[in-house]
């Protein structure tokens, strides 16, 4: 069994478990792509605060199918940023870290639920644009 360390975090990474990262990294996509046709849904129905969710949503899967692919870990908030800065490392794309922002408001509003159709509607359109960018480097 081979091991890597990722900043400071053991990873191991053998057969069986690639091919678990790799289910893993399918199913974020796909849980990805959904949560961003039902934030649209929830959108054009008016439900802000579950709109917002499930781009936040989007957003989050697809940081976590981008980590789940390398054998990172990205349980929490916590994880899901050290993903981010990674990703824009690898990208060499600053707006990442600004998107995935967009994503934690996003997020905060399902809790908050302060903002009105039109950042909910913006902030889905910066969704559907970082999920784009994430999954090209899957």
């Amino acid at each position: 069994m081979r091991a890597t360390f990722q900043r400071g975090v053991r990873l191991r990474a053998d057969v069986t478990e690639k091919d678990s990262f790799m289910q893993h990294t399918r199913k974020y996509r796909e849980q990805s792509r959904q949560f961003l046709a039902q934030a649209e849904q929830e959108l054009a129905a008016g439900d802000l605060p579950q709109a917002s969710e499930k781009a936040w949503g989007a957003a989050a899967q697809m940081v976590k199918a981008w980590a789940a692919q390398r054998g990172m870990p990205h349980q929490g908030h916590s994880l899901l940023w050290g993903a981010v800065a990674d990703i824009e490392e690898q990208a060499n794309d600053p707006e990442i870290s600004r998107l995935f922002g967009v994503a934690s408001r996003l997020h905060e509003n399902f809790y908050e639920s302060n903002m009105r159709a039109r950042p909910v509607e913006y902030g889905i359109r910066d969704m559907e644009r970082l999920v784009e960018k994430v999954e090209a480097l899957l």
